[in-house]
């Protein structure tokens, strides 16, 4: 199965304190999205935008677009450096 990449990575905190990663593929956001614990209307439309996406009815930049808008949301985006 070919991996949905974005164009540039979502970068996002992580669970251990001063560590961060960058999302790149719409995969792995998805897997994101089930980890966290605040689940408002950004986080519902990122979900619901990222199957679209897998199921290749949506372009993976809307994906990626509303992964951030979600991690904005949960307190998750780091401001690219």
């Amino acid at each position: 199965m070919a991996r949905h990449w974005f164009y540039s990575p979502v970068p996002v905190s992580c669970e251990r304190a001063g560590m961060c990663y960058h999302v790149n593929n719409v995969e792995r956001a998805a897997e994101e999205l089930l980890k966290w614990t605040k689940r408002g209307p950004k986080w519902n439309y990122a979900v619901r935008i990222c199957m679209a996406c897998l199921a290749d009815q949506m372009p993976t930049q809307e994906a990626r677009k509303a992964f951030e808008s979600a991690a904005n949301e949960e307190g998750m985006f780091l401001t690219p450096s």
